[in-house]
């Protein structure tokens, strides 16, 4: 494991017209939810987000990939719909049956704000493009992932 995994949460990657992302953990969960921090810091600058609202969110799919792209995609659906940025994430209520995994998450941030919030760069989808799910044999993993902007 490279010392970076547990350092830092996410790196962006090299791409030449997407923004490519490189999510650590030390869990899936973890991992998932700095996939989250991820999308967030290309929309904005996710430390000025402030957690003063909280929601829940319940993401289930039949493999991981599938999990990460849904979970993804209701963060983003749930920001353009509600006006949200969110900037923290706690997955809990893990569970994984032989056809299917399956998430509970509590999510904090704020409504979107043009004078506090820096606009970055507007994500429009979470492909499945070079999607990687990378489980480690000590429980960290890694995400990869492309978002369309």
């Amino acid at each position: 494991m490279s010392g970076n995994r547990f350092g830092e949460k996410f790196e962006f990657l090299e791409h030449t017209a997407d923004v490519y992302v490189r999510a650590f953990g030390v869990s899936l969960q973890e991992a998932y939810e700095n996939a989250a921090l991820a999308m967030f810091e290309t929309i904005t600058k996710s430390g000025k987000v402030a957690q003063e609202e909280g929601e829940v969110i319940t993401v289930e799919a039949e493999d991981l990939y599938a999990l990460l792209y849904s979970w993804l995609e209701a963060l983003l659906v749930n920001s353009e719909i509600n006006g949200m940025l969110y900037s923290k994430f706690h997955i809990f209520d893990w569970t994984e049956t032989g056809d299917s995994f399956k998430f509970t998450a509590h999510v904090w941030g704020e409504k979107f704000q043009p004078e506090k919030h820096v606009q970055k760069v507007a994500v429009k989808a979470i492909t499945y493009h070079r999607m990687a799910v990378i489980c480690e044999k000590e429980g960290s993993a890694v995400l990869e992932f492309i978002l369309d902007i």
